[in-house]
């Protein structure tokens, strides 16, 4: 179904019902110039759109980590929570990344059982592991934490990917609070 026809809890802001101004701009530009069903719920609150923007806008196209392990990051933060709007729009780009759809689909049948699974590397398997932690538990395991250290051997990468585990929880929680789904 399209964006345009998204059924949520608080209603999607058509175009007419959107502030113009350089929150709208600044999301625009972000989006190359579209608006996502999720920015349409943001755009709510000003200073929530904006805030969210940048830090999401810095979390998605500024940090060290391989964008690969940060979408299986994200991807499996949107797994765990059952976000399903959140694996949507980041499977395609763990895939454009390098990733391969036999990891989505192990993935997504049993997110446990990939954190063992031979189709995933040490690293990918150790960002797994953290993802839940973290997302399930809020808190990451020592044995864990020393393993994503040890295979991402550097603390600004162990740290950005804990800012992204911890950023697209955000994310799932407002997409599932509001109810905002792909098949919405």
């Amino acid at each position: 179904m399209s964006e345009d026809l998204c059924v949520t809890r608080i209603p999607l802001l058509k175009d007419g019902e959107i502030a113009p101004g350089p929150v709208l701009d600044a999301v625009r530009g972000r989006r190359k110039g579209q608006l996502l069903a999720l920015d349409r719920l943001l755009l709510h609150s000003a200073p929530v759109a904006e805030g969210w923007n940048f830090m999401m806008g810095k979390v998605r196209s500024d940090l060290a980590l391989s964008p690969m392990l940060r979408e299986l990051a994200i991807c499996a933060v949107a797994v765990h929570n059952q976000a399903s709007y959140e694996l949507l729009h980041h499977a395609p780009l763990y895939l454009e990344y390098g990733g391969a759809q036999a990891q989505l689909d192990a993935l997504r049948a049993d997110p446990l059982a990939a954190e063992t699974s031979p189709l995933f590397n040490a690293a990918q398997r150790a960002v797994l592991t953290m993802t839940r932690e973290s997302t399930r538990d809020v808190r990451i395991g020592e044995a864990t934490f020393a393993e994503v250290k040890r295979v991402l051997g550097e603390d600004r990468l162990v740290f950005e990917l804990l800012v992204t585990v911890a950023s697209y929880n955000m994310v799932s929680r407002v997409l599932v609070g509001a109810g905002l789904h792909e098949e919405s």
